[in-house]
Order: C-alpha cells, then structure tokens, then sequence
C-alpha cells in the first residue's frame, strides 16, 4: 500500500480479490502500487525490468497499462517471472508486441494457485477490460433458449434470455431468437401447449384465436384435461431432448387408431402434428447421427480479418449457427486467435461436453481443463480427422469462408462510398465515423431526436442514441430548436468525456480517439442533418458556441421538389446548396443512411408515444405497486373510477390499509 512500511521479506501488498468469472479465490499483487517509487518516469522495457525482479515463479494473470491507465494487454502465466522476463529483454517477435511494451508504463499482477485458474481469469478480465491488443469477441449476446415452465399446472412455453432464475427444463442454445420463434411455432401445431402468460391464462373466460386455428390445446378454459395436456407436455420434452423418433411413432399409433375407429377429424388434428414435427426437423439441416451434444468451431482468415463460424448440436439436434467477426491482430495465427475466442466465448456460457474444432489451438489440453473446471462436468476438444465429425467441422469451415467473403465484398463496398463521400464534399479523408440525426414528433408531443452512426463495416447499431426532448422553452413543433438541443446534448457530453480523459478541449478531434488503436472512433468525421438551411443554420450555430465548428463537418439533407427521391439538395459550409446526379452510388449512400435515421427516429417516437397512452395514473402514487393497483382496478374498473372512490371505498379493497388507502385519495384530491 502507498505510504506502508514493509519489510524486506513483505514488499508486496496481498489482497483478496473477488473474480466476475469462476467462484475461485485468487490472490491480487498490485505492483504498481508498492513499487511506484521505483518505476517512476521509466516505459516500456525500463519499467518491466523494474517490476520483474521480485515476481514469483507461480502461475497468474498480468495486465500491461499505458501512462493513462488504460489497459494495453492481459496475459496469463505458468510462471509470471519467466513471461515477464521475455517482455523486459527488448527482443519481440512481432511489431505489435514491440508496441504493445513501448507503450507499457506499469503492469499489475494476479497470482493464482494454478494455470487453469489463470486461464478463466485470463478471459474473464478480457472480456471486461477489453483490452487494445487482445483478441476480442464482439457482438456478445446472451443466446435464447426454449423453457418449458414448470412452476404451473398448465406449463407453457416459451422464449428465454439470460439467468435461468423460472424453474422449467430448458433447450438450447438457438442461434438466433429468430430459430427460436419458428421452432416454437412449429411444437405449438405439434404439441398444442400455451404461450400465454400466467396472468392471460388466470383471466381467460374462453379459448382465445391460438384453439380456434389448432395451436393451442385451451388448458385456460379446460378444453383439454390436466392429464391429457401434462401428456401434451411430456411429448414435448420428449422431443426437445432428443426423442424425437419415439414421439413421432406415437403420434403416428394415435393416428392410425384414430382412423380405425372412422373418427377422421381426430386423425387429422394427429396427421397435422406429425406434419408440424417433420416441420421442425427439416429445418434443422444437419442432423448428425454420432453427435448427441456438441459445439462445433472453425476459423478463416483473409484480408486481415477472422471469422469464426460456430454451430450448436444438442440432444441431436441441430440448432442453428452463428458467425463471429472478432478483433485480432492480423499477425496472430489461426490457432491462438481460437483458443483465446473459446476461452472467452464460455465465460457466461454452458459449456457442453464436447468441442469439435477444425483446427489444432494453442494450449488444446490446458483449455479443455480449464472448461471442465468452469462446467463442473467433461469438456472433450478435439479435432477430428475423419468420418461424420470431420465432415461437421469442414462444414464450418466453408460457412466460415463464405461468410467472411461476405463481410470482405460489403466492406470493400463501404470503402468505395466513403471515398465516394469524401471526394463529393470535399473532406479532407474518407470518413471513419458519420453520425445521422432525425427528429420525429406529432405536433410537437413526444418529441424524440435520434442519432445512428455509420462506419467503414456498415451500421453500428451498438453506438445508435435516442434523445427524448426535454426543454420547455422550445415551441411545440419547433425542429430547429429540437435539433439545437440534440446537437448541444450529444456533443457538450463528448466534451466533458474528452476532458475527462485528460484531453483539451482543443487538442481532442476524430482523429485522436482510439489511434492507432483499431476501435470505433467515439467523436465523428460528418455529422448529416434530415433538414435544409434552417436546420443548418441551428446546428452550425451551435458548434460554434461549443467552439467545435472546425472539427467536425456538418452536412444538411434537404428532401427535393415534392419530396421525391433523387432530388435531394445538400447543403455544406462554405459551398452553394447542389445535388447530385440521380444515379449517382453517393446519393443512393445518403439516401440509405437517412432512411435508417428516420426509421429509428419514427420507431423511438412510437414507442415513447405507446409507452404514454397506456401509462396508468395509478402508477404515479408511490406504494401502489402491480398488485395493489391490480386489486384496485379489478374492485373499481377503471383509474378514472379509483379517483372518484371514497376513503371508505379505498380501505374496503383487499390489500390496501388506511395509509395507502389516504395516499392515494389525497393524489387525486388536491383540496
């Protein structure tokens, strides 16, 4: 600790420090804290020689951080002493390592008991830290799973995201919520079983539309018994888990029974679910008869970019696949570039029991121990090298290289447009960051001012902002004063963050975020109005006040004459207003990115607008909670009727005592 006097043998502070990943208790060494008086003015290799002397020969996890604090890099160890020693010799294989040791000013440590430890923590700090010069997973999204629910007489089923926290039996994981909504449109013609909520199914006084079409087996209203829809259920697990050739076979008795006895419409209801299974299976594609439960990678690179293509086999079946760009050196091999992406794509994740890779990684062995440990079970990695394994691999494998085909030919596409852009108005470089604003309201109610960002891969829909308006003093209506308060919200915020991170307000620009860094600039090259010169005028207004009219370039996009595609005119500092020719790839470019701006704004409005016409004035009194005002409005019909009710009347419902009962009169009571 700074300030702490310690010994000869106790010059290390020792802290527990609580991990987001494994429930394993690891040991903190926070060098740059007791050695800072050491290390002080000295950078790369310099510093890591001060720092290395004292390390232990045990197993841990290091970070290197640059003279601002961010972290350049997080490492695992066998031996931290021996890794770190590589790093304080000067001598690096690769330009990026140089660079990454250039730029290292102090280093933290973790000591763990073992390497598998240092492994999980490892990822565990990478996907939180993110650091510049790891391998790093992007578009990380919890993946949707189906849950049967078992904490009703009448289960049912459903869609679910993130912590298992409902008790039921779970399937999964889907590749995409869409996967699950067509398979579960298909078990609900299959199976019959509900998926209404809990509170539909208590209210329901008749079977709703789902019985009328034969989806829904009408367990609300007692259309169907207990017995024979929890039978229902079974069949349902049944084939989720697996079984799906023993339920088949049973449908397929019923029907025949059913013909037998010449009651045709039973045989048909029994004919369509068996319709509705093939249904499902068929949209599976690959279904492998020698893998029950398994995840299958493999990875392509080309061009300086990595796809990793991921499939997922359960209980025999295949549930979809997704493709993962992640951010690598492009100097790294195949294998470290996977090994790192797995390690990381389990830190949140099941784990099923077996890995089948297209390629060898790096530390095979030490991986599938380390996620053993995690899933509290066998995890198997292999590589196979022949038989319906290896034609499962090879099979990722060409969707991995067709899908980064894909991404090369879009992102070469983007390129061309934005030099498109740069030579049409003029810029001083092909923009990396443009930022498209709309406003969209009803006569100025609801008003909502929203921005979407656009880079050299297309729409970054992870950066895309909304904007309730919120000024009194702006006139109803008024875009010119809603666009000023946007503008003056969005970049007064990007000020206060630059400065917080120890930039002036005259050195911080586009180009000095994240350079040299390869992230998502946070600052724009363009900035595009939905507007004419009146807008331009507002935000053009506006920057100068913020004293950033020279960083940025504002573009307005004025709609033609009667509003007719093609002939929109722009408008740009220091130039007449112009269009562009009608065929031009340019104006299609900022047609594009407009029409998004205004489908995100038009979307933003509506929901805020919904979200206002069915909010509640009960809602408003504090302590009235969904039960009590479910207890009020089913004992007075309407909020308008709880306004009008009695003290008397209030205390007479269920659940509300004497003091709530005052609360909520005196709401509505002002006198």
């Amino acid at each position: 600790m700074p300030g702490a006097e310690t010994d000869e043998d106790e010059d290390v502070a020792v802290e527990p420090v609580a991990a987001a990943g494994p429930d394993i208790p690891f040991t903190a060494i926070d060098w740059s804290a007791t050695h800072g008086s050491d290390a002080d003015g000295k950078v790369g290799a310099d510093v890591i020689q001060t720092l290395v002397k004292r390390l232990p020969n045990a197993p841990g996890v290091y970070r290197m951080m640059n003279a601002a604090g961010d972290v350049l890099y997080v490492g695992k160890a066998r031996s931290l002493k021996k890794r770190v020693t590589n790093y304080a010799q000067g001598r690096f294989h690769t330009n990026r390592i140089g660079r990454m040791v250039r730029e290292t000013a102090t280093m933290e440590f973790v000591v763990t008991r073992t390497e598998i430890e240092a492994l999980l923590l490892e990822a565990n700090m990478i996907k939180r830290l993110r650091p510049r010069f790891n391998v790093l997973l992007r578009d990380d999204k919890s993946f949707p799973y189906i849950v049967v629910t078992g904490d009703h007489a009448a289960p049912g089923i459903f869609k679910h995201r993130g912590a298992r926290s409902r008790k039921g039996d779970y399937f999964g994981p889907f590749a995409s919520a869409g996967a699950v909504g067509r398979t579960i449109n298909a078990l609900q013609r299959a199976f019959l079983l509900r998926t209404c909520t809990d509170s539909v199914f208590e209210t329901r006084t008749r079977p709703c539309l789902l019985f009328q079409i034969k989806r829904c087996s009408g367990p609300c209203t007692g259309e169907v018994s207990v017995p024979d829809y929890a039978e229902l259920v079974g069949e349902a697990k049944d084939f989720l888990s697996g079984r799906s050739q023993k339920v088949k076979t049973q449908i397929a008795d019923a029907m025949q029974m059913a013909s037998d006895d010449l009651d045709f419409e039973r045989a048909a209801v029994y004919r369509d679910r068996l319709s509705a299974l093939s249904h499902v299976q068929s949209h599976q594609g690959i279904n492998p008869q020698s893998v029950d439960e398994a995840d299958v990678f493999a990875l392509h690179q080309e061009g300086g970019q990595v796809c990793i293509q991921v499939f997922f086999f359960r209980t025999g079946q295949n549930w979809g696949n997704r493709a993962y760009f992640p951010k690598a050196d492009p100097a790294l091999e195949g294998g470290e570039v996977l090994g790192s992406f797995i390690a990381q794509f389990y830190d949140d994740k099941p784990c099923p029991r077996a890995i089948l890779l297209a390629q060898e990684v790096e530390e095979q062995d030490l991986l599938g121990e380390a996620l053993s440990t995690r899933a509290g079970h066998k995890v198997a990695i292999s590589v196979p090298k022949r038989g319906e394994k290896k034609d499962l691999t090879d099979h990722a494998l060409q969707n991995a290289r067709e899908a980064l085909a894909r991404r090369l030919a879009e992102t070469s596409t983007q390129g061309r447009l934005l030099e498109g852009l740069k030579e049409t108005f003029g810029l001083a470089k092909a923009p990396t960051r443009i930022e498209v604003y709309d406003n969209s309201h009803i006569m100025g109610t609801n008003a909502v001012g929203a921005m979407i960002v656009a880079g050299p891969e297309g729409f970054v829909k992870n950066q895309y902002r909304k904007f309730n308006i919120r000024s009194t003093d702006i006139t109803p209506g008024d875009d010119f004063g809603m666009m000023r308060e946007v503008m003056e919200r969005r970049f007064s915020r990007l000020l206060k963050e630059a400065q917080a991170e120890g930039e002036t307000a005259a050195a911080a620009g586009p180009e000095d975020d994240e350079a040299g860094s390869g992230a998502f600039p946070a600052w724009p090259d363009v900035i595009l109005i939905d507007g004419g010169q009146g807008q331009m005028s507002a935000v053009r207004s506006m920057l100068e006040n913020l004293g950033i009219a020279n960083r940025v370039t504002a573009i307005g996009v004025a709609k033609g004459r009667d509003r007719e595609a093609g002939r929109e005119q722009f408008f740009a500092e220091g130039k007449p207003s112009f269009s562009l020719p009608v065929r031009d790839p340019v104006l299609y470019f900022v047609q594009r990115l407009r029409d998004e701006a205004h489908r995100f704004a038009i979307g933003s409005h509506r929901a805020r607008r919904k979200k206002e016409m069915t909010k509640n004035p009960l809602d408003e009194i504090a302590g009235i909670g969904p039960g009590r005002k479910r207890a009020l409005l089913l004992a007075f019909g309407t909020a308008k009727a709880v306004s009008r009710a009695a003290m008397d009347d209030l205390m007479a419902v269920e659940g509300i005592s004497e003091a709530v009962a005052k609360a909520v009169y005196n709401h509505f009571h002002e006198n």
